[in-house]
């Protein structure tokens, strides 16, 4: 992410490496007019440096400018919107270097053929505008792009992990309880762990975790269940082990101010999941669930009880482990929760790997397919007369209508502690090829549901649907411009005979 002065810089270079390609002035021609060697002249197109006054005088002469065009953030208007760009919020705040980009190459690119993505960089800031992008929304898009590009599996944790395990002496078929979690905190980090300071604060309800760094100690929130904590502790730990500075002390980021706050915290997740559940110990539990003929969900919820773990860190630990272990890469997950009407569901958290897959978030108040799983368990759930620490899963094989794709989906709920009326649902979605139809034996279950599915009621021409809480306006729209092009085209031809 650039800051002020550098973006400065970019542009600058940008306006004189812009002008001397019009001029087709070669950089040993500057050099001779401006008296400048051709590093110092590469490292101002490069945005490495930035002249003082009397130099910026020579240059402006040699590229015949003013003074003040090559300083000022004007431009003519082939040049601005990309100008536009590199002083944007989405230029300072996108992390281009986590992606291996370099902004000296963005530069090359865009002096050299400026007029070609001249509108596509104007309509970039158009949308960023119109839809109030926030620098959050920049940073989640962000993170959800680095975890794709790298599967969602981060070797660089994995063998942390295990040097952890191994220095505290944690066998790969320990399972990390609370207790040896806080006891490890507080041995060899020298943390306190106390779960009355959150509880008494007005307004902390919320808060899961706090930690007070200056006294080192780590306030826990009352009424979390073992599974919840576990991961607190985890993540701590993670904290703490990797020695990672710059971090938020609350679980729930209030505010990611930097990528990398937002990104660190991901890594410590991810280390406190890891630590929970070795990747070769659930990767040999996952072989055992998909190699049984018929479908078992009370294996799955085994699982649950076996490492201490909620749904949806199970899921998230899935979604590292099926790609690298498995080959498994298309899939996607799915966080839904549904209000206590159940006429009202949010996707609260959406992964996708490999490509971007049906399922996905709408934020156009559409209404998402009632026929998908990530909705049904939780209405499911809301008719069972369970407590809020049990959790209920199903199966199903979701055929998008009008496509050639289906996934394998397995889903997990719970009732919200705070609230036993709403519920949380989790997907890990798998898409049916050859590779899984090899590995997943309860495939060809006859009790295995399948369903024909869409994305929302108003994208949908499935016609007779049971479950269209919403007309299909969107078909509807679609089809009148159809018959409006035919319409015309009638009229065209029979002009033309």
């Amino acid at each position: 992410m650039a800051n002020n002065q550098e973006i400065i810089k970019l542009i600058f270079g940008f306006k004189v490496k812009y002008l001397r390609q019009q001029k087709q002035l070669s950089y040993h021609r500057l050099s001779d007019m401006t008296k400048m060697s051709i590093s110092y002249l590469h490292d101002i197109e490069n945005g490495k440096k930035y002249p003082k006054a009397d130099k910026i005088m020579t240059l402006a002469e040699a590229l015949g400018v003013e003074y003040d065009y090559l300083v000022s953030l004007r431009a003519s208007k082939k040049l601005q919107p990309i100008i536009d760009l590199l002083n944007s919020d989405f230029f300072k705040m996108y992390p281009l270097e986590v992606f291996g980009i370099k902004a000296s190459k963005l530069m090359e690119l865009f002096s050299k053929t400026p007029d070609k993505i001249n509108a596509f960089i104007s309509t970039i800031i158009k949308i960023t505008r119109t839809y109030q992008l926030s620098q959050e929304n920049f940073y989640q898009a962000a993170l959800r792009s680095y975890q794709d590009m790298h599967d969602n599996y981060f070797e660089d944790i994995e063998q942390s992990v295990k040097k952890f395990r191994k220095k505290y002496k944690i066998s790969s078929g320990t399972v990390c309880t609370t207790d040896l979690l806080e006891g490890l905190l507080n041995k060899k980090f020298g943390i306190e762990i106390d779960r009355t300071i959150l509880a008494s604060k007005t307004g902390a309800k919320g808060i899961r975790s706090f930690y007070l760094e200056k006294k080192k100690v780590l306030c826990i929130n009352s009424g979390l269940i073992s599974a919840q904590e576990n991961f607190l502790l985890g993540r701590e730990l993670a904290f703490q082990y990797l020695k990672i500075e710059d971090r938020p002390y609350e679980t729930r980021l209030i505010k990611a101010d930097t990528f990398e706050l937002l990104l660190n915290n991901f890594k410590a997740s991810y280390f406190s999941v890891a630590l929970l559940m070795d990747e070769d110990v659930i990767a040999k539990d996952f072989s055992t669930l998909v190699r049984q003929q018929k479908w078992n969900g009370d294996f799955l919820i085994s699982l649950l009880d076996k490492y201490d773990v909620t749904p949806e860190m199970l899921f998230q630990r899935l979604s590292n482990v099926l790609p690298h272990h498995f080959g498994i890469g298309d899939l996607f997950f799915l966080r839904i929760t549904g209000e206590a009407d159940l006429k009202q569901f949010m996707m609260t958290k959406e992964l996708h790997l490999l490509q971007l897959h049906s399922p996905y978030a709408n934020e156009l108040n559409e209404h998402y397919c009632r026929r998908w799983i990530s909705i049904n368990i939780i209405k499911k759930l809301r008719a069972l007369q369970i407590d809020t620490s049990t959790a209920i899963t199903d199966a199903q094989v979701s055929n998008y209508w009008e496509t050639e794709n289906s996934y394998l989906c397995l889903s997990l709920a719970k009732k919200n502690a705070l609230n036993a009326k709403e519920g949380t649902s989790v997907t890990i979605g798998l898409l049916v090829n050859d590779k899984l139809k090899q590995l997943v034996g309860f495939l060809d279950d006859p009790d295995l549901k399948v369903k024909e599915v869409n994305t929302t009621c108003e994208r949908c021409s499935m016609p007779n649907c049971g479950a269209r809480i919403a007309p299909p306006i969107i078909i509807e729209q679609e089809n009148e411009q159809l018959q409006l092009e035919q319409t015309l085209n009638n009229l065209a031809v029979e002009f033309d005979d």
